[in-house]
């Protein structure tokens, strides 16, 4: 053996372990390039299926503003059409909000004193309540009418109002579609006589009225300087689709130039090579 092979490695061994070293310095930087270009598929992947979400979110926000739209012009139309009876019981199993809701419409019979239901409201003449009276239709069956607006201070007088029925009445209003849910984060409790939303159902079933249309009326204006005060109903659909739409649409383009531009700089790059 000679003193230099006794020492390490030899030449030929040196080379064979630089060798492998270098081979394997390779297959890692593969392996990480291989798992980088994976990387950078899959982020482009989800940035292109964000760009169709948000696409398909400004589409459907417009196709809302069309609906919202039509609403607004229907419901127009039906408060400005001449007064029409209310709908009786043979029109109740298919009366929908989108077909009926804010007809101007007539009821005429008598008002059932002693049953008035006070539900929580705030107009534009402050805090206060609606009063709820049933109304027997001369046809034969009852609807609550919403007989206007009476403040806080007011509230005693309304709930000690006399019995019996009254004398004959005619009420034009709009036809208004029962509100089952309650008030905001406020549920009606019928037993304790607190009501936040006109539940037609839960008011007949509190009052003992049979025979109740599915729907109220809001009552137009009198004339009288009184309370209740009616014809404060109001009409207003809020309108934002458009904006919405818009929205999505700015976060679509900005979402899809953060994907193009690694794609344009790489040529940029591969041009300034050239």
């Amino acid at each position: 053996m000679s003193p230099i092979s006794g020492m390490g490695v030899s030449g030929t061994g040196r080379v064979k372990v630089e060798a492998k070293d270098m081979i394997g310095r390779a297959g890692i930087g593969s392996h990480a390039a291989s798992k980088g270009s994976a990387s950078r598929f899959l982020a482009a992947l989800l940035g292109l299926l964000g760009v169709l979400v948000f696409l398909g979110l400004g589409i459907w926000q417009l196709e809302r503003r069309v609906w919202k739209l039509d609403l607004i012009a229907r419901v127009d139309q039906r408060i400005h059409a001449p007064v029409v009876d209310a709908s009786g019981p043979r029109d109740w199993s298919g009366l929908s909000a989108s077909d009926y809701e804010y007809r101007h419409v007539r009821l005429t019979g008598r008002f059932q004193g002693g049953a008035n239901t006070l539900v929580q409201a705030v107009t534009e003449l402050g805090g206060g309540y609606w009063v709820l009276t049933p109304m027997r239709d001369d046809r034969g069956f009852t609807a609550l009418v919403n007989r206007g607006f009476i403040p806080q201070e007011r509230k005693a007088e309304f709930e000690r109002e006399g019995g019996g029925f009254t004398a004959p009445a005619t009420v034009d209003g709009l036809l208004r579609i029962s509100e089952p849910r309650g008030g905001f984060l406020r549920s009606n409790d019928p037993a304790a006589n607190r009501w936040y939303s006109r539940d037609v159902a839960a008011i007949a079933k509190a009052r003992g009225v049979a025979d109740v249309a599915p729907y109220f009326i809001d009552a137009e204006v009198s004339g009288a300087a009184g309370w209740p005060r009616g014809g404060l109903t109001v009409v207003t659909f809020r309108n934002s689709h458009l904006v919405y739409a818009m929205t999505w649409f700015a976060l679509a383009a900005m979402l899809a130039i953060a994907l193009a531009r690694p794609i344009f700089a790489g040529r940029r790059k591969r041009d300034a090579a050239r």
